[in-house]
């Protein structure tokens, strides 16, 4: 397939326009994306005026240290396509950090696009790889989607709801009898981004907004903004997260982007060394009182002598209220976990006071499963819950019930290879007997043998983290791809009662249990750990339960995981017959000649799929024959391919065809491997294509396919691994 753009750089200087008028002039009245740099900054814009637009950048004084500007020209291009490439070269450049961003504006919400979304992805993707292969990105979208700075980034676009919620909040500090808005929002509603965008707003330079980006909904926030600053100034402004892990996170998202700092996030007891004007408080259910502290108490008891409070009757919440004019405490009473967190009398109470204003967040924004998700899990963990008539399914979520506690962990594992970002989590129903000594194992169930994580600080992005498993402490305000839980024996339930059963002997965070003599209290922080848990996952959570009679239970809602079986000679997953839930099934390991021929055979066989992909003019099957793929596909699997329709390959497991694997002595035509390619220019200005194929097995033998230049000219991307059926 051709290419349907060009990127094509020049001097930052008064010989631009120039240049623009002798090379381009068919583009000087059309949409273009442009990208400005130097050394260590960049900026990204669009126009439908180009040498207008950069007369414009080269008399402002603070862009006049560009040294390039790269412009992306297309005959693709309308004002839609413009407006969402450079969205999302915003956000993606901003997470990639090969360059520090200037742009001060948000991105588009709510954009009435001219075509469908996916069109511009495709493209967006082509323009990406070769951003990549010109040196100017570094890493892949698919590396960039799972990091954090991508998933925090104040850049992304915000939606409908999210465009309200930052309205909500910023009209509750033109509210002034507010002198404490306190955000209701359960898990997965978006507050650690409404937190964070309302920091780049409040303290970026007005001037940097292109005002005629905003639509109608977008120029309202803007109003709002300006009117906020109007009213209060350069705001004196501090970010309280109570979880370190999670602090930390947010100081390295805030160090990446213009107009913030790391100093800004800070843990609760710094707010004692300042006033603030504006103190916003994420994940308020975790701030702290003086029970079982443990370590921490010594801090806690000079921060309250310090600012005058008995350290037996305050919190951290009063910290906040002494030290700031006005504070924004986001909070969820259901993810309070541990008797150190602040009662919930205590925040019933703050809502009672005049000078406090409630507000809540409704939208869900994590988790795939939507709405029908979070109303399941907070249903199934209460007592008395009314069974429905079949377990939980949908399309959008995967969520199953595991017997095999081994079979989930390297169900986990295939997805972390597929997806990233996949971990093990579980109920700190074990001791923590690894911590001082690597050789032993932590949570032992029959033959699993498995350890806690090693580090405590960021533990979801340290590098041996998929072998390890992870608790509450290290994941709470984390998202992952896939979330692999063990509920443990510390849990279970009673048939006849219809309610839980806590055995407060099994469970082993001692500062999460000392002190309760209540044991509904305890069972509620249990109940709160494993629904905050399994609100981590955003494409789908697998569960294995220690105990027999939970997992009963359970099983009334959770759809049961089922052994596949991958032996491809079976009546009831090969036939010779289409039906209408069927796909065809191609057999590549002894196809002669080319797909496209095999497509015609008079030999078709079928295979049976899920309703979702009973679209045989765009999925079909294949059998994965040998280990180079193992990691993800094993031996013998017969596999869900989507047809390649063009847009970007990279970082994807494709089906391939190409003469040049006969030359290799591979036997077939086909093979199925992680695509990536690259394009090198020499200094003559020769231009090298590299495809490489990657295979990921736990073989070490196996080498990456490397095709060069004239190899590359008739490979064909056939299709796009979706799933083992």
């Amino acid at each position: 397939m051709p290419k349907q753009f060009q990127i094509i750089p020049y001097n930052f200087n008064s010989n631009l326009e120039y240049m623009l008028l002798q090379q381009h002039r068919e583009y000087l009245s059309w949409p273009v994306v442009y990208f400005l740099q130097n050394k260590k900054d960049a900026y990204v814009g669009e126009s439908t005026d180009v040498v207008t637009r950069m007369k414009t950048h080269l008399k402002v004084e603070k862009k006049q240290d560009f040294k390039s500007v790269s412009l992306i020209l297309s005959d693709l291009f309308n004002k839609s396509a413009t407006l969402d490439v450079e969205s999302n070269l915003i956000r993606y450049i901003a997470a990639d950090r090969q360059f520090h961003l200037r742009n001060g504006n948000l991105g588009i919400s709510d954009h009435k696009f001219y075509q469908q979304k996916e069109v511009y992805w495709e493209l967006f993707r082509d323009i990406w790889s070769e951003l990549r292969s010109l040196g100017i990105a570094r890493h892949s979208l698919e590396y960039l989607d799972n990091s954090d700075l991508f998933k925090y980034s104040p850049y992304k676009s915000l939606s409908r709801d999210q465009t309200s919620g930052l309205k909500l909040i910023l009209n509750c500090l033109l509210d002034d009898q507010a002198k404490i808005s306190l955000i209701h929002g359960g898990a997965g509603t978006g507050k650690s981004i409404l937190a964070i965008f309302l920091f780049k707003l409040l303290k970026t330079d007005l001037k940097d907004f292109n005002r005629a980006d905003f639509d109608e909904s977008d120029e309202e926030l803007f109003k709002l903004v300006e009117v906020v600053r109007q009213k209060y100034g350069d705001l004196e402004m501090g970010l309280v997260i109570p979880m370190r892990s999670f602090r930390k996170t947010i100081s390295k998202v805030f160090r990446n982007i213009n107009g913030l700092s790391s100093k800004m996030v800070i843990g609760p007891a710094e707010v004692a060394k300042r006033k603030y004007d504006l103190l916003i408080v994420d994940e308020g259910h975790r701030l702290r009182r003086w029970k079982n502290l443990a370590a921490y108490y010594g801090t806690f008891r000079k921060v309250s002598k310090q600012l005058g409070f008995d350290e037996l009757t305050c919190s951290e919440l009063d910290w906040i209220e002494l030290q700031s004019d006005r504070a924004i405490i986001f909070y969820d009473e259901f993810q309070s976990i541990k008797p150190s967190d602040i009662d919930a009398q205590r925040f019933i109470d703050l809502q009672l006071k005049s000078s406090t204003r409630i507000e809540r967040l409704r939208s869900q924004f994590r988790v795939r499963g939507g709405a029908p998700y979070m109303d399941l899990i907070y249903g199934v963990f209460a007592d008395n819950t009314i069974v429905p008539s079949k377990p939980f399914e949908s399309i959008h979520y995967d969520f199953k019930l595991f017997d095999d506690l081994d079979e989930m962990v390297e169900a986990i594992k295939r997805k972390n290879e597929q997806d990233g970002l996949c971990r093990m989590v579980a109920g700190f129903a074990w001791e923590w007997i690894s911590k001082h000594d690597r050789t032993r194992k932590d949570i032992v169930i029959g033959e699993s043998q498995l350890q806690w994580n090693s580090v405590e600080v960021d533990w979801v992005n340290s590098p041996n983290a998929i072998n390890e498993v992870g608790c509450i402490h290290t994941t709470q305000g984390y998202d992952l791809n896939y979330t692999g839980l063990i509920i443990g024996p510390e849990l279970d339930y009673d048939f006849n009662t219809k309610s839980f059963v806590v055995y407060k002997n099994r469970y082993m965070d001692k500062n999460g249990k000392l002190t309760i003599t209540d044991p509904t209290i305890l069972k509620n922080y249990i109940l709160n750990i494993y629904r905050t848990i399994l609100f981590r996952g955003i494409q789908g959570t697998y569960v294995y339960v220690c105990n027999d009679n939970l997992r009963t239970y359970l099983s009334q809602f959770i759809k049961p995981h089922q052994t596949q079986d991958y032996e491809p000679n079976q009546d009831m997953l090969i036939k010779g017959v289409p039906s209408e839930n069927s796909v065809p099934y191609y057999d590549l390991a002894v196809a002669a000649g080319s797909f496209s021929e095999l497509q015609q055979s008079e030999t078709l066989q079928y295979v049976e799929v899920e309703e979702r992909y009973q679209d045989p003019q765009r999925y079909f099957a294949c059998k994965v024959v040998g280990e180079s793929m193992n990691k993800i596909i094993p031996n013998g699997s017969i596999c869900l391919f989507e047809r390649y329709q063009g847009g970007s390959r990279n970082g994807l497991i494709c089906l391939v065809e190409s003469s040049s694997f006969e030359d290799r002595d591979f036997g077939a035509n086909y093979t199925i491997k992680e695509y990536s390619s690259k394009k090198t220019i020499t200094e003559e200005g020769w231009q090298h294509q590299e495809i490489i194929l990657l295979p990921k097995s736990s073989d070490d033998s196996y080498s990456p396919i490397v095709l060069k230049d004239e190899e590359t000219v008739d490979l064909q991307v056939i299709g796009v691994f979706r799933q083992v059926l």
